[in-house]
């Protein structure tokens, strides 16, 4: 009988040991896949000051930062630190702390937990890893920048050998913004953005009202839906955004970068993963340029699983030296709910240990122990099964936890040589601890 409720607390996420493997298998393939694309990865603290949090937070994400307070201190409003809600604030305090020691543009990766107090429900959690990437410019950052961020995320994303289709939704949210202005409708940008960041949540007709009770005239809705439904490959989408003959210049502006950007994704060969999509705004005010969702088409129900875009100025808050970004990030744990639940993830064996070594009694425990630390001397993953369980039981564990298994009895310590077998072929060999090089060699012909 339970002492105390020992039910995981809501929006958190635990995970057994397998599934965990799993878990580490995509956190690790992202991580090398950053690397490959020259991203050094960065750690800040997940305690940051509460100041320098709601410097950039409002609305409903200064309701959802989780403040620290210690048993009996100060009461929960003057509380001075916090825990951090995402990887974006934490950086742009770390750049202005550490610019003198940084080069730039700066190329860095995070891979790390955050908090967030939302309401807890399916497949959104309070404590979450987020696996960003960031290039920073000190003054400008070249377009190419936004290029390279898209494509490493869907490296990132590839590695994941899922069957199934991966694609990016990229936009520019200079074009919208340049329609808005064009149409006099700059002083409503921010509501029409944001209906139009939810448009893919709700049916057309639920977007057409949101926008009619701004209010907006219906001709002004009409070329709004318009614009809104082009998609598509670069070919197509650049040139029927021409043909609208809009004359203002951040619309003008919005439409090359969109062309050049996309037509370097085209040059690395990722034509059939990208397409242009003017339905791509994210968010309200942050990002000021390039943006992108990447999607699993034949899954639409599960939504965006990794974004980003490119940001003006990234420590606006806490330095009039400019700093412009390009960035994007991957929810893990979000992600990796869905895609488990949705039974999309390729089976993974790299949880397994290399050997399992069993040894039959007592009287053979400290040769298992040897037999274990000449392995591990090799760079061979090894765990020793201690028990008085029958053997098939203990055969039953090393199954479950190792590729390879050894067992010791009287005999194989006297003669020193030992018969290992491969649970995933069922092959045995003969073997000498002392002179393998690779577990491969025991099942070769």
């Amino acid at each position: 009988m339970k002492k105390f409720n020992t039910t995981k607390v809501s929006g958190t996420e635990e995970l057994l040991p397998d599934t965990q493997a799993s878990f580490n298998n995509l956190k690790s393939k992202v991580a090398s896949a950053y690397h490959s694309h020259g991203y050094q990865e960065i750690e800040t603290p997940s305690i940051e000051r509460t100041e320098i949090l709601l410097a950039k937070a409002g609305g409903e994400t200064e309701k959802q930062i989780y403040k620290l307070v210690k048993t009996g201190d100060k009461a929960i409003e003057s509380a001075d630190q916090a825990l951090r809600f995402d990887h974006t604030v934490p950086l742009a305090r770390y750049i202005v702390e550490h610019e003198s020691e940084l080069y730039f543009p700066l190329k860095v990766s995070q891979l790390g937990i955050n908090f967030r107090g939302e309401r807890a429900q399916k497949g959104r959690f309070r404590e979450f890893y987020q696996l960003d990437i960031d290039v920073i410019g000190r003054g400008d950052l070249p377009l190419a920048y936004d290029t390279d961020v898209i494509s490493t995320l869907l490296d990132a994303l590839n590695s994941f050998e899922l069957d199934t289709p991966i694609l990016a939704r990229i936009s520019n949210r200079k074009i919208l913004t340049g329609v808005l202005e064009y149409l006099y409708l700059e002083n409503q940008a921010t509501e029409i953005m944001g209906i139009i960041d939810h448009a893919d949540k709700v049916t057309p007709e639920q977007t057409k009202v949101s926008l009619e009770e701004l209010p907006l005239e219906e001709p002004l809705v009409k070329k709004i839906l318009k614009i809104i439904d082009i998609h598509g490959p670069r070919s197509t989408v650049i040139k029927e955004l021409g043909n609208l003959d809009i004359d203002n210049p951040t619309f003008k502006q919005g439409l090359t970068e969109l062309d050049q950007v996309l037509y370097w994704l085209e040059s690395l060969g990722l034509k059939e993963q990208i397409e242009a999509d003017l339905k791509i705004v994210r968010g309200l005010d942050y990002y000021t340029g390039t943006v992108f969702e990447f999607v699993l088409p034949e899954y639409k129900n599960l939504g965006s699983i990794a974004g980003g875009g490119r940001y003006e100025n990234l420590t606006k808050h806490f330095s009039d030296q400019a700093f412009p970004g390009v960035g994007g990030s991957i929810g893990l744990t979000r992600l990796f709910f869905i895609l488990n639940e949705a039974k999309l993830l390729p089976p993974s064996t790299d949880n397994l240990l290399d050997y399992a070594i069993i040894p039959l009694s007592e009287h053979e425990y400290d040769e298992a122990m040897n037999v274990s630390t000449k392995l591990r001397a090799k760079d061979y993953s090894t765990t020793t099964i201690f028990s008085d369980k029958k053997l098939g039981d203990r055969m039953t564990y090393a199954t479950r936890v190792a590729k390879n298994c050894i067992v010791i009895g009287p005999d194989e310590v006297a003669s020193k040589t030992f018969q290992a077998k491969n649970f995933q072929t069922g092959d045995t060999a003969e073997i000498n601890i002392d002179v393998i090089s690779k577990p491969e060699d025991f099942w070769a012909d």
